[in-house]
């Protein structure tokens, strides 16, 4: 609920303050990087106070992940479901692309430090920020085909159902933006599906 407070302004409690915040950490996350992701650069891009923040979240690192756990979060990658193996993995790609490129170049660029700091690696971080009750984007794609008939339905290595993603995360990583369209397309054709034993 929202209260007024001297001179008119609304006070923002519950989960409009904590969005508010979390909003005005990724900004300052993302123009700084993790050396000026400080309590202090936050509550002032929130309008609140540091108190505020210690009492939702204790330690520097609790704040971060809330953060990135945050824009993760209102930055959805949908899933396509268009009946084909090939179509839904370039689709899903290209969805990607549009959503998390941003994300994930920020993540290897302006938080270095953090991951140097506590030692955790990328892998961890993005273990620690799926939701739990969530399959991978991969397995859902491959279980579809599967139930369509389009593919056998073996066991296979986690490293080859989620290759795509993998190749398509490091190709933002070494390039620092959005992967063409032909890289995706080579990513699915000449490398996933013949490992699924496609053509």
């Amino acid at each position: 609920m929202n209260l007024k407070e001297d001179g008119g302004k609304v006070r923002r409690r519950g989960a409009a303050l904590e969005q508010a915040i979390l909003d005005a950490a990724w900004e300052v996350l993302a123009e700084q990087g993790y050396p000026g992701f400080t309590y202090e650069a936050v509550a002032a891009r929130a309008g609140t106070s540091r108190p505020v923040l210690y009492r939702r979240w204790p330690q520097h690192e609790d704040l971060l992940l809330a953060t990135v756990r945050r824009f993760r979060r209102s930055q959805p990658i949908e899933v396509p479901d268009t009946g084909s193996l090939r179509e839904d993995a370039i689709g899903f790609l290209r969805n990607a692309d549009v959503g998390r490129a941003r994300m994930l170049t920020l993540l290897s660029v302006q938080i270095t430090d953090y991951f140097r700091e506590i030692g955790m690696s990328l892998g961890e971080l993005r273990d620690t920020l799926r939701p739990g009750d969530q399959p991978p984007p991969f397995d859902t794609i491959l279980a579809r085909a599967v139930e369509r008939g389009e593919l056998a339905g073996p066991p296979r290595s986690p490293r080859v159902v989620s290759l795509p993603f993998d190749l398509y995360r490091h190709e933002v990583f070494m390039s620092m933006k959005p992967v063409p369209d032909q890289v995706i397309r080579e990513i699915v054709d000449e490398l996933w599906l013949p490992l699924l034993g496609v053509r």
